[in-house]
């Protein structure tokens, strides 16, 4: 009988005496703040008046193929985006032009052409980047490190967009 009381008094004293700390979680297992890919600043808005900086009104209206009626910029800096109105009054050409972090500039082009749904790009020599339609017309994203350009057109040819991208980049010698 004896054996019988002290054997259910004695494993949960060895039970309490075992250890009690959690083993550390594995060093592979990433934290989601790790995971996240970096997120584009916000859409520029037309807030200012023209002119473009970096971009005239002609070169707009040879490559697009539409006259310029009026430009508003943004409040981006160092480099506004820029938007070309056509006669009409349409917004008919914007220009975006980001230059920071590597990850936020790719991150810029992946939000205008992404890379699972657009056609590759890599104009210039070496900007990479995508071209697609877009809504009424066709969009030409690329980034280069930490440079990112965007160029959406009310036109269906990419082609428009991206002579206008390799404008501007040269133009700002990004």
């Amino acid at each position: 009988m004896r054996r019988l009381l002290i054997l259910p008094l004695v494993v949960p004293l060895l039970v309490a005496c075992g250890p009690t700390e959690q083993p550390p979680p594995a060093a592979s297992s990433p934290t989601p703040s790790n995971t996240q890919a970096p997120s584009p600043p916000p859409m520029p808005e037309p807030t200012g008046k023209g002119p473009c900086p970096y971009l005239s009104n002609e070169s707009v209206s040879d490559a697009n193929g539409q006259k310029v009626s009026k430009v508003k910029t943004s409040e981006d800096q160092p480099h506004p985006s820029c938007f070309f109105y056509a006669l009409s009054g349409k917004l008919q050409l914007t220009v975006r032009v980001f230059v920071g972090e590597p990850g936020i500039a790719k991150a810029v082009v992946d939000q205008a052409a992404p890379i699972d749904t657009s056609n590759p790009a890599d104009e210039p020599a070496g900007w990479k980047g995508g071209y697609q339609p877009s809504g009424e017309g066709a969009v030409y994203a690329v980034s280069k490190g930490g440079s990112a350009v965007v160029v959406i057109t009310n036109q269906k040819q990419s082609i428009k967009a991206r002579t206008v991208a390799k404008e501007v980049i040269g133009e700002l010698k990004l």
